[in-house]
């Protein structure tokens, strides 16, 4: 499920995935595979209009991983717009910054682990 993202996204997304953050990387390493409770994660995936850093289908969970420009107002201002259209869509969107990523990474996994049983606590792991 892509909601109508352009064709455009697609090419991004695949130079996205080609140069991943330390962050991004390490918390891919967790994901991949079913590794995370068994649940299915997609990386650099095109939703509406943007790309998400993490995705997890079955449960429309998108997990962003922040670095530090994503704190000036103008980058906060666009992350609560982008937020407010993928809720629309029915996806929920996690945040956690780069640091929280590197130094504490068994709370960022528990909080998304979480997070999907509490979204839809019916979901079969696979």
């Amino acid at each position: 499920m892509f909601h109508h993202a352009p064709a455009k996204s697609f090419q991004y997304a695949l130079q996205n995935r080609l140069k991943p953050t330390e962050a991004e990387d390490k918390l891919w390493n967790a994901l991949k595979g079913k590794q995370l409770g068994g649940f299915k994660f997609r990386r650099q995936h095109p939703a509406c209009r943007y790309i998400l850093d993490f995705y997890c289908h079955v449960a429309k969970i998108a997990v962003e991983v922040d670095g530090g420009y994503h704190f000036t107002p103008e980058q906060a201002a666009y992350d609560a717009q982008r937020t407010a259209v993928l809720q629309e869509v029915g996806i929920t969107v996690l945040r956690f910054t780069n640091n929280q990523v590197m130094t504490d990474f068994a709370t960022v996994l528990n909080c998304i682990l979480e997070t999907i049983k509490n979204q839809q606590p019916s979901l079969p792991e696979e």
